[in-house]
């Protein structure tokens, strides 16, 4: 029985609790949403709505189900509905009426990717002999069902496999380019440049593309050349036309880079260096030794700090082999300006004429021998090929003679984000950074060269300096602790043979006089009884230890109480040890004394920059 208001007027709203039977429950007429709502509610939804056929989301037991009459249309909030009956549509039970566990949603199959994968991982010999043979002898159907073994040839065969062999392996491909079936040809094609190309080959594919009909056809191998394309494929671009600008750049750019190298004037002055802006850039909790070292070299003012990033000006001519001296910073950029906020069209337009800035070219022409090559990056944007690509057309049509290439150019222009904007900065590449001259090689976890450069700061210089690193890797720790002076013998350990070995190579290279250096394949709590090396004798243990990261490590924790108790009793009274200290904890040794801690960025987790000095000795 309807309920009665006497001081309602008549077409007024019913109360709120007239609208509903309960949370979650039906009104007659109406459809219920989420949280036991009318459509029609107009108060603050409490929460996200859910269809009917969730879980979760039915009507009540009881209640009957509400449904759209069929073959009408009705607008969202009607009230056309007709009871009709049917089983409710709430949370999924077993036939003994207990809640079923939801189900996994499966993925759907991906036969062409599975297959791949399975390709991928083959021996050359067995993706040759065997599957590319079953590919040869298939019906076309099949061939186009197992398309994925001419990639996996591509991608396997630039990898490994003899030298005669890959001439084959082209024929092979060249041969597929006349198949009926395109989607072969499309493969057949993008697997070329991946095993490289000679002139015949590009001669083969100049002639396709004169011939081509197809303008998909005809755009797919123009790719192709302007990736691999030599001296014909730029005098056929020269003679006939018919590429685009970025193809054009490209292909200029590989012709430069095969017949002429390009270097750096590292010790040429920069023109126009007064005013001009410097960012040095490194992990986030470094930027303090850097500041220190600019600071400590002079020629250099610091403009400004903030976490990974230290902004200079220099006071007096200077040259990009001055800023190498430095050794504490990852990568050095020279400002070439700033673009505010703005919509694409404009973004892109302020990138590129800054890129080819009068400025700018002036820079590239001081610096650098041979021709100009840079590749473009957006930092913190992914590869942003799009935007990179309308970026370095616009840069190409204003200033031709600056080329940009992705593959091996000696300039990268970095676009860093900013409050007020991107930073355009003009880096050279690590490549060619001198300071890593003396790597010959390298090892797993290996340390950043910039963070041992700032262990070694942190430990500071001290003549007669006998040093050990317990877990030494590729050497850097030691080789730029003897960098900076006063030091008599190092001694290095590693459990791994490989990183001995590679540390002995980089040593040698760094080619530091009157050093002596000992690198020995051990257990680091062994290396003093191997070698009978007395308690007390060493002044610094220095080292960047695993942190369990990038190599899992079994009892990490115990493994830092042990270097703790060793390096307590190999120092001498005031000997210093400084390491990267992954956890929350100081030395369990009361005679290490904690003197200094940085948190340090490294990669994505924080770590502790630690030194400690024992304690002095106490007078008898």
């Amino acid at each position: 029985m309807a309920e009665h208001h006497q001081d309602r007027p008549v077409g007024a709203a019913i109360p709120q609790r007239n609208r509903r039977h309960g949370a979650g429950g039906c009104a007659q007429g109406r459809r219920p949403a989420a949280g036991g709502r009318d459509e029609t509610d107009s108060g603050d939804d409490p929460g996200p709505r859910r269809s009917l056929d969730e879980p979760g989301s039915g009507p009540r037991p009881g209640c009957p189900v509400l449904r759209r009459a069929p073959g009408r249309d009705h607008p969202r909030g009607s009230v056309c509905h007709r009871v009709l009956p049917g089983p409710s549509l709430g949370t999924p039970r077993s036939p003994a009426g207990e809640p079923r566990p939801p189900q996994p949603r499966m993925k759907p199959d991906r036969p062409g990717k599975d297959l791949y994968r399975r390709l991928r991982a083959l021996p050359w010999p067995a993706l040759w002999d065997e599957e590319v043979a079953r590919f040869n002898q298939a019906t076309n159907a099949e061939r186009f069902d197992t398309v994925s073994v001419v990639r996996a040839v591509g991608v396997v065969f630039s990898e490994s496999g003899p030298a005669g062999l890959r001439e084959r392996v082209r024929e092979w491909l060249l041969g597929l380019l006349d198949d009926p079936q395109e989607k072969i040809r499309r493969y057949a094609l993008a697997a070329l440049p991946k095993i490289g190309i000679g002139p015949r080959e590009e001669s083969e594919l100049l002639r396709r593309l004169e011939t081509a009909t197809r303008p998909g056809e005809a755009a797919a191998l123009r790719e192709v050349l302007a990736r691999v394309g030599g001296t014909r494929t730029y005098e056929a671009m020269q003679a006939s036309g018919g590429f685009t600008a970025n193809e054009v750049q490209r292909v200029t750019a590989s012709v430069a880079r095969r017949e002429a190298p390009t270097t750096l004037r590292l010790d040429a002055n920069l023109p126009g260096w007064e005013g001009m802006r410097i960012h040095l850039r490194g992990r986030a909790g470094l930027e303090g030794f850097v500041r220190d070292e600019v600071e400590e070299r002079g020629g250099f003012r610091v403009l400004e700090t903030t976490p990974g990033l230290v902004a200079l000006t220099p006071t007096r001519p200077f040259a990009l082999a001055d800023l190498f001296q430095l050794r504490c910073f990852a990568t050095a950029g020279v400002v070439l300006g700033r673009v505010a906020p703005q919509p694409e069209p404009a973004a892109i337009e302020g990138l590129a004429t800054t890129i080819a800035s009068p400025h700018s070219q002036q820079l590239f022409r001081e610096l650098t021998n041979g021709t100009i090559r840079y590749r473009l990056d957006f930092m913190g944007r992914g590869h942003a090929r799009a935007t990179v690509r309308k970026v370095v057309e616009r840069a190409f049509e204003i200033a031709p003679a600056i080329l940009n290439d992705a593959r091996e150019a000696p300039w990268a222009v970095d676009v860093h984000p900013m409050t007020d904007g991107e930073s355009v900065e003009l880096r050279p590449r690590s490549s060619l950074d001198p300071r890593r001259a003396h790597r010959l090689g390298d090892v797993p976890a290996a340390s950043h060269p910039p963070l041992a450069a700032c262990l070694a700061r942190a430990a500071g210089r001290r003549d007669q300096e006998e040093a050990w690193d317990p877990f030494c890797g590729s050497g850097q720790e030691l080789i730029e602790r003897a960098l900076l002076g006063g030091v008599r013998r190092l001694h290095g350990t590693d459990l791994s043979p490989e990183a001995v070995d590679v540390a002995k190579r980089n040593f040698t290279a760094a080619g530091i006089p009157g050093v002596e250096a000992r690198f020995t394949c051990c257990d680091f709590r062994r290396y003093a009884g191997l070698h009978r090396i007395p308690e007390g004798s060493l002044t610094l243990v220095i080292t960047n230890p695993p942190l369990g990261r990038r190599v899992r490590v079994p009892g990490l924790r115990g493994l830092f109480d042990d270097l703790f108790a060793t390096a307590a009793r190999m120092l001498r009274p005031e000997g210093r040890l400084v390491l990267t200290n992954p956890f929350r904890m100081e030395s369990p040794e009361r005679s290490l004394q904690l003197e200094s801690r940085r948190t340090v960025d490294l990669g994505g987790f924080d770590c502790r920059l630690e030194v400690y000095r024992k304690a002095p000795a106490r007078p008898r």
